[in-house]
C-alpha cells in the first residue's frame, strides 16, 4: 500500500476537523472536531510507522499515548462544558465569549425600581 492513501485521508480528516473548530458555535461540536483532528494525527503516526518499518513501533506507541490524552481531554472538556451550561444556560461559544466574567451588564441597571 502506498503512503499517499492514508496521508491524503489524514489530511482530509484534519481539514474537516479544523473547519469544525473554526466554524462551529456549539462547544460539544468543537470538542468533536478536535477529536477528529487527533484521529488524523493518529492515522499519520501509524501509516508512517508501517511505511518506515520501525522495529520499535514508535508510531504505534505514540498513537496509544495520543489516544489516552484524547480520552482525558474529552472527559475534562465535557465536564467544563456541562458546568458552563449549568451556570450560563448555553454552550454557544460566541455567547460565552460575549458574556465573560467582568463584561456582563449590570442586572439592576435595567430595572430602576430594584436599584434604589
Amino acid at each position: 500500500m502506498h503512503l499517499a492513501y492514508p496521508a491524503v485521508l489524514a489530511a482530509l480528516l484534519f481539514c474537516t476537523g479544523l473547519y469544525g473548530v473554526l466554524a462551529r458555535r456549539n462547544a460539544i461540536l468543537v470538542l468533536m472536531s478536535v477529536e477528529l483532528m487527533l484521529n488524523a494525527v493518529n492515522l499519520n503516526l501509524v501509516a508512517f510507522d508501517v511505511w518506515l518499518r520501525d522495529t520499535l513501533h514508535a508510531g504505534q506507541a505514540l498513537t496509544l499515548f495520543t489516544i489516552a490524552i484524547a480520552a482525558a481531554e474529552i472527559g475534562i472538556g465535557l465536564a467544563i462544558v456541562l458546568m458552563v451550561y449549568r451556570n450560563r444556560g448555553t454552550s454557544d461559544v460566541d455567547r460565552l465569549r460575549d458574556t465573560a466574567e467582568g463584561h456582563e451588564p449590570d442586572q439592576n441597571a435595567a430595572r430602576p425600581e430594584v436599584a434604589a
